[in-house]
C-alpha cells in the first residue's frame, strides 16, 4: 500500500503537500511566533515560559499519554501560541481542522457538533451528521477495547452501541466524545487540480472538551509511537524534519516516509551521525535516547550515566531541561569557564546568563562549546543552538533549563538548523548539521 504522508505545518498557511521521489511527501513549516513582530528577547521569555510549563506537566503524569505542549504566559500575561498545528481535512465534503502535534500521546481528535462543553474555535465545529463517509465504531470493535478509557454509548435506531473515549492529558485537560473513522485529506490542491492524498482513519470525535486550548486549534493530533498516533495510521516508518532558527521567517521543513537523510545530504553541513532510539514500557509513546554524558568545552562532567537513563527527544518541546542536580553542574562548569559576571534577565524563566562587557558590541565572548555525548554519536550542538545574546541589554544566557525528577528531555531550540531523521523501523535517530532554508530551496 502506498504510503500517505501528513501536510505538517506550525500555523494556518496554504501549504501543498510536494511529492518528491524516494522520499513520500515534503512539507513546510513555520514557527509559530514567525511574523509577530516580537523582539528575540521576548521570542525567547515565550519560549521558556512555555518550556516551564511542558516541565510541570512531564513531572507530574507516568502515564503512556504524556501531557501534551502546553503554552505559556505571552505578553501582558495572556497565553503563548501553540508550537505546532497539523492543518488537514475530515468528512465528505472535506471540513478543516487545525490540530495540535503532540509527539507524546496517540489519539487523534476534534471537536465536533453537538458540543456539549467546548472551547472556542476559530474554524467552524466539525459535524459529523454533514459527512456521508462518517462510521461511528461499534462499542465491541478490538480498537475500542485498545483505548485505556471506553465505554459503550446508548442504542441507536439500529439497535448499535457506539464506542465512547475519555482522553485525558498531564495538564488536566479532557476530551470525551465517540471513537469514529472518517476520511481525512492531507494536502492542499490550492486551484492546480492536483490529486490530494486521503486516508480512512480512526479519530476522536469530541463531544466534551476541556483544558487550556486556544482558538487557533480544534484538537490534538497524536504523534506518538501507539497504533492510534498519525504516523502509525499512515503506516509511516520514518520522518525526518530540519528547524531553521526561530529568530528568522524562514520555512522549515518536514517529510515523512522514504529515505530523507540520502536524498538532503546536499544540506548537510556536517557529518550524519546516528544513534539508537530506545523504548520505554511505562512511556511507550516517548522517542527516548541513550545519553551518557554531557562536556562543557573540554570538561566532562563528572555526572553518573545513572542520571541520563531516562532521555527523551522531543520537537514539541522548547528548550532542552536537564535533571536538577546535572543542571547545577553544568551550570556551575560554564560560569568557572566564561569567567563573566552573573547577570539577570528581567521576566526571564532562564537563569544562567552573564553581563557582557562593551567589548561585546564588536567582539563576541568565548564561549565553550556544549557536547551530548550519546550512544555511538556525539552531538556538538552550535553556539546558536545553546547561547542567546542580548547587546541592547548587555546580557549572555545559555538556553538551558533545570527540571525536578530524572528526566532529560532535548528540546527544539537545540535541534535548530540540524536534520533529524526517525527511522521507527529500525530504531535509529540520525542527525546532522545543515542549512535548513536550502532543504526548502531544493523542493
Amino acid at each position: 500500500m502506498k504510503r500517505l504522508v501528513a501536510l505538517l505545518v506550525l500555523i494556518a498557511l496554504p501549504v501543498r503537500a510536494v511529492p518528491v521521489s524516494g522520499a513520500g511527501v515534503v512539507a513546510l513549516l513555520t514557527h509559530a511566533d514567525a511574523g509577530r513582530g516580537l523582539a528575540s528577547a521576548e521570542l525567547v521569555r515565550r519560549m521558556a515560559h512555555r518550556t516551564r510549563a511542558r516541565r510541570r506537566l512531564l513531572s507530574s503524569h507516568r502515564r503512556p499519554a504524556r501531557a501534551r505542549v502546553r503554552a505559556g504566559l505571552g505578553a501582558g500575561g495572556g497565553i503563548a501560541t501553540n508550537e505546532y498545528l497539523v492543518r488537514l481535512a475530515v468528512g465528505t465534503p472535506r471540513r478543516p481542522v487545525a490540530l495540535t502535534l503532540d509527539t507524546g500521546s496517540d489519539l487523534v481528535w476534534t471537536q465536533c457538533a453537538p458540543c456539549r462543553d467546548c472551547f472556542d474555535q476559530d474554524l467552524p465545529v466539525l459535524d459529523p451528521a454533514a459527512s456521508s463517509t462518517y462510521a461511528a465504531l461499534p462499542c465491541g470493535a478490538a480498537r475500542c477495547r485498545a483505548l485505556p478509557f471506553t465505554s459503550c454509548g446508548v442504542r441507536t435506531l439500529g439497535n448499535h452501541r457506539s464506542c465512547i473515549y475519555a482522553y485525558h492529558y498531564g495538564d488536566k485537560s479532557l476530551t470525551v466524545g465517540e471513537i469514529a473513522t472518517d476520511r481525512f485529506t492531507f494536502g492542499d490542491s490550492g486551484g492546480s487540480g492536483e490529486s490530494l492524498h486521503t486516508r480512512r482513519l480512526t479519530f476522536g470525535c469530541g463531544h466534551l472538551n476541556k483544558g487550556v486550548f486556544q482558538s487557533n486549534e480544534t484538537g490534538i493530533a497524536g504523534f506518538g509511537r501507539g497504533r492510534w498516533s498519525l504516523p502509525s495510521q499512515l503506516n509511516v516508518t520514518s520522518f525526518s524534519y530540519c528547524f531553521t532558527s526561530m529568530f528568522e521567517s524562514k520555512s522549515s521543513l518536514v517529510t515523512l516516509g522514504g529515505s530523507p537523510a540520502a536524498l538532503y545530504s546536499h544540506a548537510h553541513s556536517g557529518e550524519v551521525r546516528t544513534t539508537p532510539i530506545l523504548k520505554n514500557p511505562s512511556q511507550p509513546s516517548l522517542y527516548f535516547l541513550s545519553l551518557k554524558g554531557i562536556s562543557v568545552g573540554k570538561t566532562r562532567l563528572p555526572v553518573p550515566e545513572t542520571k541520563f537513563r531516562s532521555t527523551i527527544i522531543d520537537s514539541g518541546a522548547s528548550i532542552t531541561t536537564l535533571p536538577e542536580e546535572v543542571y547545577e553542574a553544568v551550570k556551575a562548569e560554564f560560569a568557572a569557564q566564561v569567567g563573566l559576571p552573573p547577570s539577570g534577565v528581567e521576566g526571564s524563566a532562564l537563569d544562567l546568563c552573564f553581563a557582557l562587557p562593551v567589548t561585546a558590541l564588536w567582539r563576541r565572548p568565548a564561549v565553550p562549546s556544549l557536547t551530548l555525548h550519546l550512544e555511538g554519536a556525539d552531538w556538538e550542538l552550535p553556539r546558536s543552538n545553546y547561547v542567546f545574546e542580548d547587546l541592547g541589554a548587555r546580557v549572555m544566557c545559555i538556553v538551558l533549563d533545570a527540571a525536578p525528577g530524572e528526566q532529560t528531555v532535548i528540546g527544539n531550540f537545540q535541534q535548530q538548523n540540524t536534520h533529524v531523521v526517525y527511522d521507527l523501523e529500525n530504531d535509529r535517530l540520525s542527525f546532522a548539521p545543515a542549512r535548513c532554508d536550502r532543504l526548502v530551496a531544493s523542493l
